[in-house]
């Protein structure tokens, strides 16, 4: 039994969604804008926060454009593949359906708004640490893949990646990879040719447990590939969770996919899989 897809999600930033050629990188500034949005509005005017709720809910996958379906229908939406953007997506659009005006209400708000902006655009370690935001991407890269992965994490995020520099993270798996436990690649630019291309590389490594795609320019295309991938036990032998939020129309997971994962992690139990 598969999960069923997420409807065709209309860009908030005015980007066409799941079309793999002309698909703008920067896809999630659309969605941190409409964010920024209702951050201004707050509850001067309630109606506008509610539509850019419906529109940036839309976006992302959710099966509905109506609110109440946003706000109670919540069993419907749980096989979103990002369920930390579907939780405070819900949180946000309850403040803005029945605003609490007093306490602490306008600032929890706030709160929410900066925590999906945070999760829905580029934060990787070289905007984290002093001085190196400066660094010029190719530099960072170098820096990355010059040495052994830290914390065992092999942390490119945020760095727009090119077919030539995929070609060096390869090797570099390939000489590091059993030190390897998580592989982060959101926000790289990456389009469905060029996870292929890295895929062979990604499936070997032993230790690997989570791997993140999130923010990039992925289509539903490319999730046959990564199930069929799966179903090989020799592939991915000890990975619990890939990452796959925030891209172009990957709304829902195939149940093979999910199933896959749970055979490989049967203790998480979160995975939103049907039984059989």
């Amino acid at each position: 039994m598969g999960a069923r897809s997420g409807q065709q999600g209309r860009a908030v930033g005015g980007n066409q969604a799941g079309r793999q050629d002309g698909v703008s990188p920067s896809l999630w500034e659309g969605r941190v804008k409409a964010l920024r949005k209702v951050q201004d509005i707050r509850w001067s005017k309630p109606g506008k926060g509610r539509r850019c709720i419906r529109a940036l809910s839309q976006d992302l996958g959710m099966e509905s454009t109506s609110l109440d379906d946003v706000l109670y229908r919540y069993a419907s939406f749980r096989n979103l593949v990002d369920p930390i953007t579907h939780d405070l997506i819900i949180s946000l659009a309850r403040y803005i359906h029945c605003p609490k005006p007093e306490g602490d209400a306008l600032g929890a708000m706030e709160k929410l708004c900066r925590q999906l902006t945070y999760h829905l655009s580029p934060h990787s370690q070289w905007r984290r640490h002093r001085g190196l935001v400066k660094r010029k991407p190719q530099a960072c890269l170098k820096a990355v893949l010059a040495g052994s992965p830290l914390d065992n994490t092999v942390d490119l995020s945020g760095i727009p990646l090119t077919s030539r520099d995929l070609e060096r993270v390869s090797s570099y798996l390939q000489r590091c990879g059993e030190q390897v436990d998580s592989v982060e690649l959101g926000f790289t630019g990456l389009t469905d040719d060029m996870v292929l291309q890295l895929l062979p590389a990604l499936s070997t490594l032993p230790r690997l447990t989570t791997l993140a795609l999130n923010g990039n320019r992925l289509t539903r295309a490319l999730l046959r590939d990564l199930t069929d991938t799966l179903k090989d036990p020799s592939k991915f032998p000890n990975v619990t969770w890939i990452d796959l939020g925030n891209n172009v129309d990957i709304f829902s997971l195939p149940q093979p996919f999910l199933l896959s994962l749970r055979k490989r992690s049967p203790k998480q139990g979160h995975l939103p899989t049907i039984l059989e």
